[in-house]
């Protein structure tokens, strides 16, 4: 079928996913060990094939295989045969996929970097862990440095700037309010945890293009953009902070297409608890007001989690295309999971939903998607198609080649650090520091010259109290007196003598 994807195969017959309606977004679920991540294979692999380009991250280094055709010596390889026996694949044959790595830490892809600037302060508060007040905090440091024209480019042009506002909060209270020092203490301490959690290494330039995920390999397949996540599984806000800039810049970049005969670019979301949990509210609308509005730039975004409820009912009743995998009802808990999951398909009266979605088996699920009426369909039992791509992780040496050889190679391998907000700040700081110098060697060398005027004045009034400095003041005295009696006798002789001679004329 022209302009469809084909899942699998269900009770209803094919199931297909309209590339029309792709940008729908939706939702992949299921418990662990259901083939969860496969369908996220066999997706990204159709998107691909269908010239749209995918970005997937791959939290566990399970994806990276599908950079590679699948072999006949892999363990899954007979049940892959069959599978594809079973749903109708007369053609199935295994094939490669064009991949592009992507690495926040820069060593098992290329490296990704966005600049400070580009974050912004909500989403680094959230990254943060900031409170109202060190969030305000923030935003004044912002909007201090817009003013001032300081590119904020990597963590130390934003610790910098911190430490410049707190050593001049009085000269910016005025106009923006006060700023502690604690606040902005606080904010350093949670700079440094970021740093020891690498997240050094994603802030700087040259910054990520997201162009780059908006490419097509030169035989028209989308190229699949694959992050390696698995070590920020350990930094679970950068992981989540990272992926909802990156569907912002998505969100601000893109033109406007409306409804396109197919996606620009399908954008997945891996483990999507973790993008909502602990989220504030003000970060809840903005995911909200971003999931719904950029359908309209041709981007569908697919989360991808192990329980559907963890997804705000705000943003899953935008999620109209579904695949659910298997969930365990154990606990009382988990039954309510389910009763929640299956009320959210539109019924088909052939399918027990609550009873099916526990008895999946590997690589079932259930599938509905938006029809051709902009409905979802009924809810179809599926066996999900096989993959062609290897599945499980590249070996290290393939990984090398792979990069090697990447249409990126060379555009991101090499960190810029150009003048910016530190630079700019700590050139001001040090002539604030020479003129301070300067001035107060100014006031020494006044001081000084005060000081040693004093003690002369001093040394003077002593020395006239000596015997010899009162001899000295005394025949100063006659000297000044027997000076002052020739210059009168001088006169008055002047005098005379010019008198005199008038008087003889």
């Amino acid at each position: 079928m022209d302009g469809t994807l084909f899942l699998g195969r269900g009770g209803g017959g094919p199931q297909h996913l309209l590339l029309k309606r792709a940008n729908r977004h939706g939702l992949i679920a299921g418990a662990t060990g259901t083939g969860k991540t496969v369908t996220v294979q066999v997706m990204a692999e159709a998107f691909s094939r269908a010239g749209v380009p995918v970005f997937l991250p791959d939290m566990k280094g399970d994806l990276s295989g599908l950079a590679l055709p699948g072999s006949p010596t892999d363990r899954a390889h007979q049940a892959f045969v069959t599978r594809a026996a079973e749903v109708g694949l007369a053609d199935y044959a295994y094939a490669d996929n064009p991949v592009v790595f992507l690495d926040l830490y820069g060593t098992a892809g290329h490296p990704v970097r966005t600049t400070v600037s580009e974050m912004g302060p909500l989403l680094l508060a959230r990254l943060m862990g900031l409170n109202e007040t060190q969030e305000g905090v923030l935003a004044v440091a912002f909007r201090y440095a817009d003013d001032q024209g300081l590119l904020l480019l990597d963590m130390k042009d934003l610790q910098e700037l911190l430490a410049w506002c707190a050593d001049n909060a009085a000269e910016l209270q005025t106009r923006f309010g006060n700023i502690s020092a604690t606040s902005v203490g606080a904010i350093q301490r949670q700079l440094l945890a970021l740093e020891a959690q690498g997240a050094g290494h994603f802030f700087g330039e040259p910054a990520f293009d997201i162009r780059d995920l908006i490419a097509t390999a030169p035989d028209g397949r989308g190229r699949i953009s694959i992050l390696m996540a698995d070590r920020l599984l350990a930094a679970p806000k950068l992981y989540s902070t990272f992926l909802l800039w990156l569907l912002s810049e998505l969100f601000e970049e893109l033109p406007e297409v409306g409804d396109p005969d197919k996606p620009k670019l399908v954008f997945v979301f891996d483990e999507a608890h973790l993008l909502f949990d602990d989220a504030p509210k003000a970060l809840l609308d903005r995911i909200e007001q971003v999931v719904r509005l950029i359908r309209s730039k041709g981007v569908g975004v697919y989360f991808c989690t192990q329980n559907p409820i963890d997804i705000p009912d705000a943003i899953a009743g935008q999620l109209g295309n579904r695949v659910q995998h298997a969930l365990r009802a154990f606990t009382p808990k988990d039954q309510r999971t389910v009763r929640a999951a299956a009320e959210t398909f539109r019924p088909n009266p052939k399918v027990d939903v609550r009873s099916v979605i526990t008895e999946l088996k590997v690589g079932e699920a259930l599938v509905s998607v938006i029809g051709a009426d902009g409905a979802p369909t009924p809810v179809e039992r599926t066996l999900i198609r096989p993959p062609v791509g290897r599945v499980g992780p590249l070996t290290d040496s393939e990984r090398k080649v792979l990069l090697a050889t990447s249409p990126l190679a060379g555009r991101y391998d090499e960190r810029v650090d150009r003048e910016s907000a530190y630079e700019v700040l700590s050139g001001r700081a040090a002539a604030r520091a020479a003129e301070a110098e300067a001035a107060k060697a100014a006031k020494d060398a006044e001081r000084a010259a005060r000081e040693r005027a004093r003690s002369e004045a001093a040394a003077a009034r002593a020395y006239r109290r000596t015997p010899q400095g009162q001899a000295e003041a005394a025949l100063k005295s006659v000297a000044a007196s027997a000076g002052r009696t020739i210059a009168n006798q001088i006169g008055r002789s002047l005098a005379r003598g010019l008198l005199g001679g008038l008087f003889r004329r």
